[in-house]
């Protein structure tokens, strides 16, 4: 399946809040011409009268090579398209995509709700069609958008698909890497938000740093534990998509599951916290899910369980900081599935 990309054709990008809006701007930066879908016509027209995106990302002069709509069909003439619209509506924007062969790029970390599976399953399972691959890592939007260096992983079954697909979207300081490992990328993301959500509840509850970097150490066991029993690869789980990112998730309040995670570590509901969010913790919608996964294979992942619990509203913060406190002491490692 490997191919190379024609630079002169446009990059199609489904998703305009800020993730979407700074790939959008990283893809355009070398003159390509980008088209944009957004669900809110303001975001649309604010793209294309004044090029920028004050809802979701203010203060960033986008390139005018990038254009906005909000119908679907404006991208049937973009052989590349990212998808990164929250997880729990990837499915319905899939099928409404056009059908011309498209590549397909999912940039969204999380797990649909409703039937336990990764992106690239849904993907698969909407009958699209064409060539799937998984972007995910450390970034931040704004980071991005502003042009500062970022390293990504692009995974596709296909490793010289991969490749090629990563030396097109590469630009001097978006660096992306090939993997074959499209389970381990996928998982890492998925893992990475649960536990920035725990790393904000520690912040939340002013637990202190040392509290933070055990929870870290303590979550990318989990992580990996759970990775390989899904097939996952080592080597992916320690790179970008796994320790990378969750690093990054899990160190700073511009993370949205990081806040989310703080503000349940204050003391305030999850329902509530999500109804005042104009952006989406994936985390709070896979947890639950990740978990009941993890049960089923013989994976232990107590620290995501903790914050299914939270985000269920079955326990309170420092409820079940006591109880992850007075699990027995065992052996360090990853290796142990149960």
């Amino acid at each position: 399946m490997s191919k190379g990309f024609d630079p002169a054709a446009p990059v199609g990008v489904v998703g305009g809040g800020a993730w979407g809006t700074a790939l959008a701007q990283a893809v355009s930066s070398d003159g390509t011409a980008v088209r944009l879908w957004a669900l809110e016509a303001d975001v649309v027209d604010a793209i294309n009268r004044d090029h920028a995106n004050p809802l979701y990302l203010p203060a960033v002069a986008l390139h005018r090579s990038i254009s906005a709509d909000t119908n679907l069909q404006a991208l049937a003439d973009c052989p590349i398209i990212l998808v990164v619209t929250p997880a729990q509506h990837t499915r319905s924007i899939i099928a409404g995509l056009p059908r011309t062969g498209q590549t397909l790029v999912l940039c969204s970390k999380g797990m649909e709700q409703a039937s336990g599976r990764l992106m690239a399953e849904v993907a698969l399972e909407s009958g699209h069609g064409g060539p799937i691959a998984v972007l995910s890592g450390p970034t931040f939007a704004h980071e991005v958008a502003a042009g500062l260096p970022a390293a990504v992983t692009i995974a596709s079954q296909d490793q010289a698909f991969a490749e090629a697909l990563a030396r097109h979207l590469a630009r001097p300081w978006f660096r992306p890497y090939a993997s074959p490992d499209v389970i381990g990328a996928e998982i890492g993301g998925v893992v990475k938000n649960v536990l920035a959500i725990a790393c904000g509840v520690v912040e939340g509850a002013g637990l202190g740093q040392n509290a933070r970097a055990a929870l870290i150490a303590r979550g990318f066991a989990e992580m990996v534990r759970y990775g390989l029993a899904r097939g996952g690869q080592l080597e992916t789980l320690t790179g970008l998509a796994g320790l990378g990112d969750l690093v990054l998730t899990c160190s700073s309040s511009s993370s949205r599951n990081f806040s989310f995670g703080r503000g349940l570590g204050e003391g305030k509901l999850a329902a509530d916290l999500l109804a005042d969010r104009r952006t989406v913790a994936e985390g709070a919608f896979s947890a639950a899910i990740l978990v009941s996964d993890a049960q089923a294979r013989g994976v232990d992942m107590p620290i995501c369980d903790a914050v299914a619990r939270l985000v269920a509203g079955e326990a309170a913060a420092r409820a079940v900081i006591g109880e992850l406190l007075a699990r027995p002491l065992n052996r360090e490692g990853w290796a142990r599935l149960g």
